[in-house]
């Protein structure tokens, strides 16, 4: 018997899987975090990718932006702010003509006071703003090759010097969040949002493809005509600490990150499995549905068709998304979803689209505190109440021989089978 720990909300729960079975776990190749990442914050503003120095860009008199991606960890975002700002003071820039905006994110953007968030001394430096998807007073800039009319924060459109910073990291669909993301969705209106986030029913937008996906590559255009000078990101281990900064220029130090997080979260398997056990990776992954259904889909490459997904996840804030939410009530197949996604995207509805495309090749059994009026009724899940009742659960279904794949970090891996592709290399 191989017994594998898996992360479940803020404590963890052991799979026991029978060694038969068992084909292995497939997990990160972490790195260490770093004692001094201030230090390595102010390495790469020296460094930069593909650019100038920031402090070459700016100068005295200047208005300058930093948006802040709504993805970004509390941590992370103190961590990055304050370099920023020093390297803009010492060209002359005055904190009073800077503005910080905290951009709308993955999961909806930032809630609740920003100086809790970035702490009382940062929040008192400069001006900080939340950016409202549906405000009033956007700036039309012109629009891409895909027709996405791009409509940006009146603030972040009229600064002198605009800078984007936040983590990068795994996204449904525009295959990473990081570098252009700040932009769109960052900082741009409800409507240009929807454009974009639309072309997710193309088959290369997924998790860890930038290649050919037309939502990456639409969000880069939209990013270069906002004219973006510079840029910020920084790949995390699972615990969510720095390992490597990177800044410069929008696409160059943004595909340099890219090639890290694929270096430690990319993963090759041998075959695909009959059963896959997955964790999201514990708190905060797993807080709701929506976030932990990120990792289903990112481990759905090795699993077979017909087989089983075992999903560990403590959804102590339930589903999570309202959307998500409604559109499985309202709509009860595939096309109904893609209609309306083509339609009205609404932020939710694709967590719908892909769970119903998941449960067209897999049974999905969740393990979760989630009832089953929810679980069950409305998101069309089995259900159990231990891991290894799910397991033998799935045992039942697809045969006692069956393979078995553990995921303990899903939310971040990238598993696929064979040796890893070139998806996510440079287009």
């Amino acid at each position: 018997m191989v017994e594998v720990w898996l992360p479940y909300g803020k404590t963890e729960v052991c799979l026991r899987v029978p060694t038969k079975n068992f084909l292995g776990s497939v997990e990160p190749k972490e790195k260490p975090s770093l004692s001094d990442v201030k230090g390595e914050v102010e390495r790469a503003l020296k460094e930069p990718i593909g650019s100038q120095r920031l402090c070459e860009a700016a100068k005295a008199g200047n208005k300058a932006v930093i948006v802040l991606d709504g993805d970004t960890p509390m941590t992370v975002g103190r961590a990055l702010v304050p370099p920023i700002l020093d390297e803009l003071n010492g060209a002359g820039v005055r904190d009073e003509d800077i503005t910080l905006i905290l951009g709308w994110g993955v999961n909806g953007g930032f809630a609740g006071d920003a100086s809790a968030f970035l702490g009382e001394n940062l929040a008192r430096r400069v001006k900080v703003v939340s950016h409202d998807l549906k405000a009033s007073d956007f700036v039309y800039v012109g629009a891409t090759k895909g027709g996405t009319k791009v409509y940006l924060n009146r603030i972040f459109a009229e600064a002198d010097l605009k800078i984007l910073a936040g983590v990068i990291n795994p996204h449904p669909f525009m295959g990473y969040v990081g570098g252009r993301s700040g932009v769109l969705p960052g900082v741009v209106s409800e409507e240009t949002v929807k454009a974009n986030h639309a072309m997710l029913l193309h088959s290369n937008a997924g998790a860890g493809v930038l290649e050919g996906n037309p939502v990456h590559e639409d969000a880069v255009e939209a990013a270069r005509i906002a004219k973006v000078d510079f840029t910020l990101n920084v790949v995390v281990n699972v615990k969510g600490e720095v390992v490597k900064a990177f800044a410069g220029d929008l696409e160059k130090a943004f595909y340099e990150g890219v090639r890290l997080f694929n270096e430690m979260y990319r993963v090759a398997v041998d075959r695909r499995a009959d059963v896959v056990v997955v964790s999201a990776g514990g708190y905060p992954a797993d807080i709701n549905l929506a976030r932990a259904w990120v990792s289903v889909d990112n481990v759905s490459e090795i699993a077979k068709r017909g087989g089983v997904v075992v999903l560990v996840a403590e959804c102590t804030e339930g589903y999570g998304n309202q959307a998500f939410y409604e559109w499985m009530v309202k709509f009860k197949d595939l096309k109904a979803v893609e209609r309306e996604i083509k339609r009205n995207f609404v932020w939710g509805g694709h967590s719908a689209y892909q769970l119903m495309r998941a449960l067209q090749k897999n049974q999905i059994i969740l393990v979760s505190i989630l009832p089953d009026y929810y679980a069950v009724n409305v998101f069309r899940l089995k259900t159990a109440r231990t891991v290894n009742e799910a397991l033998n659960q799935a045992f039942r279904t697809v045969g006692e021989n069956a393979k078995v794949w553990a995921v303990p970090y899903g939310n971040y891996t990238l598993p696929e089978v064979g040796t890893v592709g070139q998806s996510e290399q440079q287009p």
